[in-house]
C-alpha cells in the first residue's frame, strides 16, 4: 500500500489539466516546448527513477526507487515499485499487487486531468503559471531551471523542474505541498526507444498461477 500512496504523490503533478492553457514567460515556454517536443519523437521511453519525501518538522527523510514505461504516442505504461506494478494498454489498467498475488482491474479516464503516468513528461502542458529561473551547472552538466504554479487551489504550492540543457530531458521534480512537504523525483536513467511488444503492456493472469483477480470495471 505505500507503493501506491508514493506513486498517488506524483498524480498531484498530473490530475489538474482542465481546458486552461499554461501561461509563462517566453524563455520557459520556449525550453518546456523543446522538452515536449523531443519526448514525443521518441517511440518508447524507459526511466529509473527515485522518490524522496521530506519533512524536517516531522524527521521524514524516505526514499524509494522504481522503473517506468511508457509509449509517448498511446497512453501505454508500465509502472514498476518493488511490490506492486502498474499496467496499462491504454483502455485498461492492472495494479498488481505482488505479496497479496492480487490484480486489480480498472478502466482508464483519458480526460485531460486523468491519473495517467504516461503523462509524467508532459504534465506541465496545461493548467500552470511558469517562469524562468536560469541556468545552474552540476557534474559538467547545465541544466535550466523552471518554477510552476497551479492555476487553481490545488494541495500543493509549486513545483520545480531542472531540465538537462544539452539532452533537452527533465532531470528531476521537486513538489512543495502545503503542509511543509517536499518530493522530489529524481530521474536516474532515461532511455529512449527501448524494444518491447504490445504484450508488455498487458496483464496475462496465466503466468501467475493462483492470481486472485478483481475486477472493478
Amino acid at each position: 500500500m505505500k507503493n501506491r500512496k508514493i506513486w498517488s504523490l506524483l498524480f498531484l503533478l498530473i490530475a489538474f489539466g482542465g481546458d486552461v492553457m499554461a501561461q509563462a514567460d517566453a524563455q520557459a515556454k520556449a525550453i518546456l516546448s523543446g522538452v515536449s517536443k523531443k519526448y514525443r519523437s521518441y517511440a518508447m521511453v524507459k526511466t529509473d527513477f527515485s522518490f524522496t519525501l521530506k519533512n524536517p518538522q516531522t524527521n521524514i527523510n524516505e526514499t524509494q526507487s522504481g522503473s517506468l514505461y511508457v509509449k509517448p504516442s498511446s497512453n501505454k505504461y508500465k509502472v514498476n515499485l518493488g511490490e506492486q506494478e502498474l499496467i496499462s494498454d491504454g483502455k485498461v489498467q492492472w495494479t498488481y499487487l505482488k505479496n497479496d498475488n492480487e490484480v486489480q482491474i480498472s478502466e482508464i479516464d483519458n480526460s485531460s486531468d486523468a491519473l495517467n503516468p504516461a503523462k509524467i513528461f508532459t504534465m506541465y502542458e496545461k493548467g500552470f503559471k511558469y517562469v524562468y529561473l536560469g541556468d545552474t551547472k552540476s557534474s559538467g552538466k547545465v541544466y535550466q531551471n523552471i518554477e510552476l504554479a497551479p492555476l487553481q487551489n490545488r494541495s500543493f504550492s509549486k513545483v520545480k523542474l531542472r531540465i538537462d540543457k544539452l539532452a533537452k530531458q527533465i532531470s528531476n521534480i521537486i513538489v512543495y505541498d502545503k503542509n511543509g512537504n517536499t518530493y522530489t523525483y529524481y530521474i536516474k536513467s532515461f532511455t529512449p526507444n527501448v524494444k518491447v511488444d504490445d504484450a508488455f503492456f498487458t496483464f496475462d493472469a496465466s503466468k501467475h498461477p493462483g492470481v486472485d483477480v478483481v475486477d472493478l470495471r
